[in-house]
């Protein structure tokens, strides 16, 4: 995945821009607000799409895919985020990715996952860093080619500058699995992997030295059940600190479900669990 990932000087350039262009605008509102003409809509998301998708057409409605996110968020840096899907993960029929995006973050492209029939059903829940009044996006790409999109406009700002918890420097890279409801053999089953990581952004500010902490996140997590991929997560900073994915998996016996996860920094880490 080509990560979408400006340098702080370029965010600000175009910061600056923004400020310096006229007041009108035929994409938003007063305020910041989508307008009518352009509600589900904004200048970032064209020209992302049109990079990731190649200017095929995308199918609007909740029909394949639903999202839900809080219209306002009380802490930018940990709005949670589910993704409902619609279809079941058959052979003949399945999501094969899932692209969940934040317009108007410095790193708009928050994940990309890869998805295989052994998650049984592809519902995912994280927290994502919201960086300013934004649309969340999520598009699930079918096995047989068709993008199906939904969205949601979140009210929050400051996801990206918030500093992170760096108390437990030492528990870096920490990746824990858990058993989110009762196991049923060949049925999808929800899990939970937490890696504990700051996920460093490079855009917060370290209180003491007043200079900015350098990026450091979850580049990648990998989870697979009993030797078979379950799905791949490409990952950026947008995702907030700790970074937990709430997925589903189905057993087919006893096996083990295992994470491995790749920071920014080429670190390496694995969790491990016996299911069964």
């Amino acid at each position: 995945m080509t990560s979408i990932f400006p340098l702080r000087r370029r965010a600000l350039q175009g910061l600056a821009a923004l400020a310096a262009a006229p007041a009108a605008s035929s994409w938003a509102a007063i305020g910041g607000l989508p307008s009518a003409e352009h509600r589900d809509s904004s200048p970032e998301w064209e020209r992302l799409s049109g990079k990731l998708f190649g200017g095929k057409p995308l199918i609007h409605g909740q029909s394949v895919v639903q999202l839900f996110v809080p219209l306002r968020a009380a802490y930018g840096a940990s709005v949670p985020v589910k993704v409902v899907s619609k279809l079941p993960q058959r052979p003949e029929l399945h999501v094969r990715k899932m692209f969940v995006v934040v317009d108007k973050n410095p790193s708009q492209l928050a994940m990309v996952l890869d998805l295989t029939t052994e998650v049984g059903q592809a519902d995912f829940e994280t927290r994502l860093r919201v960086d300013e009044y934004s649309h969340v996006r999520v598009v699930s790409e079918l096995s047989n080619g068709e993008l199906h999109t939904d969205s949601r406009y979140v009210k929050t700002s400051g996801g990206c500058s918030a500093p992170p918890n760096r108390e437990s420097l030492h528990l870096i890279g920490k990746t824990m699995l858990k058993v989110a409801g009762e196991l049923r053999l060949e049925q999808p089953v929800p899990a939970d992997v937490t890696v504990l990581h700051p996920n460093d952004t490079g855009f917060e500010l370290n209180q003491v030295t007043v200079m900015y902490i350098p990026p450091h996140f979850v580049r990648s997590i990998a989870v697979s059940y009993a030797g078979r991929k379950v799905f791949d997560a490409d990952l950026d900073f947008s995702v907030s600190e700790n970074p937990t994915l709430r997925f589903n998996f189905v057993p087919h016996g006893k096996g083990e479900l295992r994470a491995e996860v790749t920071d920014s920094k080429d670190a390496r880490f694995f969790g491990t669990l016996a299911v069964g």
